[in-house]
């Protein structure tokens, strides 16, 4: 027996498909056998009553009702067939004469007969009412001026030719029942194809959901399952991705949150155990105590930031928004800190004065401010780095542009996902700019980034469409 599942049922519906079309062809054969053979045998008896009958009407002129009794000799002894019994037989359906020598004046109301008394030359098959045997006969008019004035009917026996019919009948049913366990054997073999190696792919999945994700599969299954073998190995390498980098994350962020906490409790613990009256120290840990937890509140903001975009709840509020401006404020509030590696921020502007687009104006503040805070980070002391604005189309174009380190081409097209930093040690959560391509992907625009390693540095590109198209 078969099992249960995939198997049985690629093997049942090859089988009944298979089954189904031997019934069909086999039921044609045996019936266009049979009706070859009937047919044969009905145009022989068919031509030869016709023949006789259109002889005798041609050489016997005096051929008339009350003259046919004494013809009735000559009729079956000349037109007699070979193969079949000839029956003289009355318009009324009188059997008169036989070839056989028995005279039986019985009547016979057969389609075959009543049809030639019409004029028509008929057949008729059925059983024999004395015998049982299976018999076709053939019946045509004897006619004198118009009229059918006799018929005559030949009588053959079927019980030979349906003897060659079961014969070709059987062989044929043989021959089917050989083609249908052939194609069940040939079922069960393609069956097992696709079982077994379903099969493997199964347990390789089950041991990936418990976790072991450094089970690969077989990729060199034909068609479908070695596309889905490779779909499934691909997946276990990308969750091995996805795990290392959440590790890495956490770590980063484990660090990246201890190192502020560790500045405010030190300071704390300093300014309580030390003179309270030393003003200057007591300011020193103040600032200090301040800044860490601005630190620590933009963490916070970051992750809040990720989970809002992860769960689609991040709401724009969106107004008409003066980009010129926002970007001078942005490179205002961060000369300062490009002024500790004497770097200098310059904004380059060929878009009209009066540049608006609808847009939420602190998510776009927060988007530019992290740009050129990246590249005042990563530029060359004593170094320019360029914010230009300009118009292409139908969106406004801002390209922030330094003169630093730049990015590897491995990792150009990496930097934007979730959770990656090119070094992971630098510290940073890795969710900035994946959190900055959010945000200008829900205004509608995009965000890509140019990096050619020393000396040109990285340029990063932000289109922003000039009317409103906001995404969901």
């Amino acid at each position: 027996m078969i099992k249960a599942g995939m198997k049985r049922l690629v093997v049942s519906h090859y089988f009944l498909v298979v089954l189904l079309t031997l019934i069909l062809v086999e039921s044609v054969f045996i019936y266009s056998v049979r009706t070859y053979y009937y047919n044969t045998i009905s145009n022989q008896l068919s031509n030869h009553a016709q023949v006789s009958a259109s002889f005798y009407n041609k050489f016997h002129a005096n051929l008339n009702v009350m003259l046919l009794d004494t013809q009735l000799a000559d009729i079956t002894d000349s037109f007699a067939h070979n193969n079949a019994e000839l029956q003289v037989i009355s318009t009324q359906g009188t059997i008169l004469t036989s070839s056989s020598g028995f005279s039986v004046r019985e009547q016979l109301f057969t389609k075959d007969v009543q049809a030639a008394a019409q004029g028509a030359t008929s057949r008729w098959i059925g059983d024999n009412p004395g015998t049982l045997e299976r018999i076709m006969a053939v019946s045509t008019p004897l006619q004198s001026n118009g009229q059918s004035i006799a018929v005559l009917r030949y009588i053959t026996s079927l019980e030979a030719v349906d003897r060659v019919i079961r014969t070709l009948s059987g062989i044929a049913l043989l021959i089917g029942l050989i083609i249908l366990a052939t194609v069940t054997l040939i079922s069960i073999a393609l069956a097992n194809s696709i079982v077994k190696p379903l099969h493997h792919i199964t347990t390789a999945s089950s041991l990936m959901a418990k976790g072991r994700f450094d089970t690969r599969i077989d990729e060199t299954y034909r068609y479908e399952l070695g596309e889905l073998a490779q779909t499934l190995n691909y997946m276990a390498e990308e969750i091995v991705k996805t795990d290392n980098l959440k590790n890495d994350f956490i770590s980063s962020i484990s660090h990246e949150l201890r190192t502020p906490l560790t500045s405010i409790k030190g300071w704390s613990e300093t300014i309580l155990l030390g003179d309270l009256q030393d003003i200057n120290v007591t300011k020193r840990g103040l600032k200090i105590i301040s800044k860490e937890t601005d630190r620590l509140v933009g963490l916070v903001e970051e992750l809040l930031d990720f989970s809002r975009l992860e769960q689609k709840q991040l709401v724009l509020e969106v107004k008409q928004t003066n980009i010129l401006e926002l970007l001078n404020e942005v490179i205002l509030q961060l000369t300062t800190k490009a002024s500790i590696k004497n770097n200098s921020l310059r904004l380059i502007n060929n878009a009209p004065e009066n540049s608006i687009i609808p847009g939420d104006e602190n998510r776009l503040k927060q988007v530019f401010i992290n740009l050129v805070d990246n590249a005042v980070k990563f530029a060359h002391p004593d170094t320019t780095i360029d914010v230009s604005l300009l118009v292409e189309r139908e969106y406004y174009v801002i390209r922030v542009r330094d003169q630093g380190i730049g990015i590897p081409a491995e990792h150009i097209n990496k930097v934007t996902g979730k959770f990656y930093q090119v070094n992971p040690g630098g510290g940073g959560t890795g969710l900035g700019l994946s959190i900055c391509k959010e945000i200008i992907n829900l205004h509608g625009g995009t965000l890509t980034l140019e990096s050619i390693q020393e000396p040109q540095g990285t340029e990063v590109a932000v289109r922003l469409p000039i009317t409103q198209v906001l995404r969901q």
